[in-house]
């Protein structure tokens, strides 16, 4: 009877292939790491077995050199790929399945500490989109606990007979008994916190809000007009999201100046012409009696321009001012109020 081949001795890490080096490095880390197999589909997982099963002995100086290597491109390649999904999955592995659904929550929720504060990093419309199906004494609670300017902007999108109502309550609120407060948190916590996060961080709406913003003007007006004939509701609360460039009058002096800085003169001109006087007086303004002579001189010697470049420099000026947002040096406010950082 033949015996078996004599398996090989490995002592230069150069000689080895892709699947071998992953294969001494899944041995080496051993059962305690088996989690890693489940990143693998199944091709990948039958080729690394059966580079495992043929590799003979590999001397420890083989696989120190590997491991180092192995480290190596972590660090300067940043080959982990943290996710959403896969924290969750590793967090479910150790943590009861309500703490994690608590902590993911926290995560990717509205920033903010305590529950208050998310909920005024809540869009307006999605927080009285989920209001209004409450008690009016909750959403008076609830109002109650935001800061004012975000109630007075919730209150103004919940239906007119059911504001009221809530404007009532909160007239005649005597104090919040704590297991109450406590209670209503909790709900706000799984029923509306939870499920905005299962949305992506936003609502569908706001989703196409900024899809809407990316088109021409006719375009735009087309698909909202035949949005209004299906669904009225839902082509209301896309243009009560969409941040157009006439918002750019809600900057303060400040973010007007910052945004005059970081857009380019030709592009300014031609944004303007198309704008309305309110906003165009509000750029001259905030520009010395010189530039804004000169600027007006430049736009009359334009002439006549396509309404398809203003649009387009209009467009650039709204994404340069979201560009500053996003880095905190001016605040947006959409139709909805001052205080929303739009990004």
């Amino acid at each position: 009877m033949a015996s078996p081949p004599r398996k090989k001795s490995i002592d230069d890490p150069k000689k080895l292939s892709g699947s071998e080096k992953a294969a001494v490095v899944l041995l080496a880390l051993g059962e305690e790491h088996q989690d890693l197999w489940n990143a693998l589909d199944e091709e990948e997982i039958k080729e690394i077995s059966q580079a495992m099963s043929s590799l003979g002995t590999v001397s420890s100086n083989v696989v120190e050199a590997l491991l180092v290597e192995f480290v190596s491109g972590l660090s300067s390649t940043g080959a982990i790929m943290g996710s959403y999904e896969q924290t969750q999955r590793l967090l479910a592995s150790f943590m009861k399945a309500d703490k994690v659904d608590s902590l993911m929550e926290e995560i990717r929720g509205p920033a903010g500490r305590t529950m208050w504060d998310k909920l005024g990093n809540v869009n307006e419309a999605v927080l009285a989109n989920y209001l209004k199906n409450e008690y009016p004494q909750t959403v008076a609670v609830v109002l109650s606990k935001i800061k004012g300017e975000h109630a007075s902007r919730v209150l103004a999108a919940l239906p007119e007979d059911f504001a009221l109502e809530c404007v009532n309550r909160m007239l005649r609120m005597e104090p919040v008994q704590r297991e109450i407060l406590d209670k209503i948190e909790q709900t706000l916590r799984t029923e509306f916190m939870s499920n905005l996060a299962r949305t992506s961080k936003r609502d569908s709406h706001e989703m196409m809000a900024e899809i809407f913003n990316n088109f021409d003007r006719q375009t735009e007006a087309r698909f909202i007009a035949a949005l209004e004939e299906r669904n009225r509701e839902a082509a209301e609360r896309i243009r009560a999201l969409m941040f157009v460039f006439e918002d750019l009058s809600k900057l303060d002096p400040g973010g007007v100046q910052t945004l005059l800085r970081a857009v380019e003169k030709d592009s300014l001109g031609l944004a303007l012409k198309g704008s309305s006087d309110s906003l165009r007086e509000l750029f001259f303004s905030n520009m010395s009696e010189r530039a804004a002579k000169i600027m007006r001189e430049d736009m009359e010697s334009m002439g006549p321009v396509r309404m398809k470049d203003v649009d387009a420099a209009q467009m650039a000026m709204v994404q340069v001012a979201k560009d500053l947002a996003a880095k905190g040096e001016i605040m947006l406010a959409g139709s909805g109020g001052d205080d929303e950082l739009i990004y």
